[in-house]
């Protein structure tokens, strides 16, 4: 569906472009100082940073008209900071560097940049600093320029367990439709987790791309001998199919089975297909299900089961959607 223009996104978006083009300075003609304009940064940027890229190369990269980026390379050319290798095709397809007066003056161009971004960094107070940089990860990520960072499992930390109570029951709420009765039950097993903890037989993982939280799972004694649970794991939907639920899982069963547990337990409900197929591969069997009506809807509750008997190699290989508990 298309958005109208009195669309409230629309008019969101709108008034984010029009903030971050005023403060960064982008509406002026020349960019931080210099004789160049947005554009002509951006080109000069990247022939700073690629390997003798042909016209073709920036025209895709830049999306900007063939005309244009003719003018600028001459302009650049005329100035004696781009000069063309000698290609007997010639045309778009001959690489351009920057000469030793291009690259200089790059240099003095990236100089003013980042100070100017520095100042306007240090305007805001640390806290504030943080959320912008985050913010920015967030838009880069929607936008498809994926940071693509690498995944991180860590121990819990403040304010840790609150936040997966919250980001648990907004999935649950947004994809299945269920009601605050699955917060009061995340609250629940937490708090307990909290109270009893057992370091010898327990454990947590936050899982982390770019310092940001993207999933959970605990590791908790159950009160039969040698049969610990696995709970409330999830994974935030953007980074699905990441191998992030693969992992959680995997350091799960994994400690599970260092610390001497015979058998991994875990209970999900049948809507929960993902996590259904990431337990298989990890080898958890289904070993019972009945019907419930919980968190608002009528289910399909079902027990998991996990042998933790000799090591085995683990096809665990797939993200995860979300999964209980």
């Amino acid at each position: 569906m298309t958005l109208t223009n009195d669309h409230p996104d629309v008019a969101a978006l709108r008034a984010f472009n029009r903030l971050y083009t005023n403060r960064l300075g982008l509406l002026n003609a020349h960019l931080d100082q210099s004789p160049f304009t947005l554009t002509e940064a951006r080109i000069l940027y990247e022939l700073a940073h690629r390997d003798e890229p042909t016209a073709a190369d920036l025209m895709r990269t830049l999306q900007v008209d063939r005309a244009q980026l003719s003018r600028t390379l001459k302009r650049f050319a005329d100035r004696g900071l781009v000069e063309k290798s000698e290609r007997p095709e010639g045309g778009r397809r001959q690489p351009i560097s920057l000469t030793p007066v291009g690259r200089t003056t790059f240099a003095a161009l990236e100089q003013n940049t980042c100070t100017a971004i520095g100042a306007l960094l240090d305007t805001l107070a640390p806290t504030e600093r943080r959320r912008l940089i985050a913010a920015t990860g967030i838009v880069s990520e929607v936008l498809g320029e994926k940071a693509g960072g690498a995944l991180r499992l860590r121990d819990l930390r403040p304010g840790d367990l609150g936040w997966i109570i919250h980001r648990q029951t907004v999935l649950y709420v947004q994809e299945y439709g269920w009601n605050q009765e699955y917060e009061a039950l995340a609250a629940g097993i937490l708090a307990d987790f909290v109270k009893s903890y057992d370091p010898a037989r327990e454990a947590a993982w936050i899982a982390e791309i770019d310092g940001r939280i993207v999933g959970s799972i605990f590791l908790v004694a159950s009160d039969k001998p040698g049969v610990a649970k696995l709970r409330l794991l999830y994974v935030e939907p953007d980074t699905r199919g990441r191998g992030v639920g693969a992992a959680l899982v995997s350091a799960c069963i994994e400690r599970a089975r260092a610390v001497g547990y015979d058998t991994l337990v875990l209970w999900t409900n049948s809507v929960l297909t993902s996590a259904r197929r990431i337990y298989e591969r990890a080898g958890f069997t289904l070993v019972e299900e009945a019907p419930h009506h919980s968190f608002g809807k009528d289910l399909v509750g079902q027990t998991w089961s996990l042998d933790l008997g000799p090591r085995r190699h683990s096809t665990v290989d797939a993200g995860l959607s979300s999964g209980e508990s």
